[in-house]
């Protein structure tokens, strides 16, 4: 697929702005899951500059390309890139997790431009992009479906009966991006339930896999453009926990608490610098 020139670019400027507005949100909030957002925020970002056909324009267009974000407990990542590409206001952010505000604390739909799914209970993000996925092809629509999903959620069952189903239909205009922070709720994920060989495992259910870094802006780009005919693609972008915060890179500690006052200074200092 032909890119918008100047993608990569755009997505490192919007990263550096995506995690301040992210660590500023969870720290008001006083929310969890910091990072789980700071992991992701790379691959969203070079989605949101370009990668994918979505912008706040075309949020109904059939023909769009449609970006479902299953490790919903990543919302504030989700959220600070939608707003600042402008698919709803900033000051949205500032009211992350309130009673009666727009934003949860998990990824929601409802009234949120951009969203294409509530998610939060993990692995229910493949089977609802896989069946929006097989509707496009039924129907002829363009457009390609864009899983994004942490690697623990290769620990549930619907994971690889989708990715079974996906292969058996040729959904070659279907994406799957794994999240591989290798961490998850209280460990390792290869002491949780042992995923390796991740790779091997998604070629044998019949995807074409890449393996990418999954903060370096132009390998992600250069892997969402594949195409292989007849076969749905799966990306593992191995990833760091807390990537870009020194103190946070790596540890179980931040799947769960927020920064204080001080840890936010020192987080928003580094990135600044």
């Amino acid at each position: 697929m032909e890119q918008p020139p100047n993608v990569v670019a755009s997505s490192q400027s919007l990263a550096k702005s995506a995690r301040i507005e992210t660590l500023k949100m969870i720290h008001k909030a006083k929310a969890s899951h910091v990072g789980s957002c700071l992991s992701i925020l790379d691959v969203l970002c070079v989605l949101y500059s370009g990668a994918a056909r979505i912008n706040p324009s075309n949020t109904t267009n059939d023909n769009r390309d449609v970006v479902i974000v299953s490790k919903g407990h990543a919302s504030a990542a989700l959220y600070s890139v939608l707003s600042l590409r402008e698919f709803f206001p900033l000051e949205w952010l500032s009211r992350y997790c309130e009673n009666g505000a727009e934003l949860s604390g998990h990824v929601t739909h409802k009234y949120v431009p951009g969203v294409e799914l509530s998610t939060g209970s993990l692995g229910h993000g493949l089977p609802y992009g896989l069946g929006v996925q097989l509707s496009k092809k039924l129907y002829k629509c363009d457009g390609r479906t864009i899983v994004l999903m942490s690697d623990g959620e290769c620990d549930e069952g619907t994971t690889w009966e989708s990715a079974l189903l996906a292969s058996h239909h040729r959904l070659d205009k279907l994406i799957v991006v794994i999240d591989r922070n290798r961490i998850q709720s209280m460990g390792d994920t290869e002491e949780t339930l042992a995923l390796e060989p991740l790779s091997e495992k998604w070629e044998a259910f019949g995807w074409h896999t890449l393996v990418v870094d999954g903060h370096n802006h132009n390998e992600i780009l250069e892997a969402l453009s594949v195409h292989k005919e007849g076969k749905p693609v799966c990306i593992i972008a191995n990833t760091t926990k807390g990537k870009g915060v020194s103190f946070m890179e790596g540890k179980v500690l931040w799947h769960y608490r927020p920064p204080d006052d001080d840890e936010l200074t020192a987080a928003l200092c580094e990135l600044n610098s």
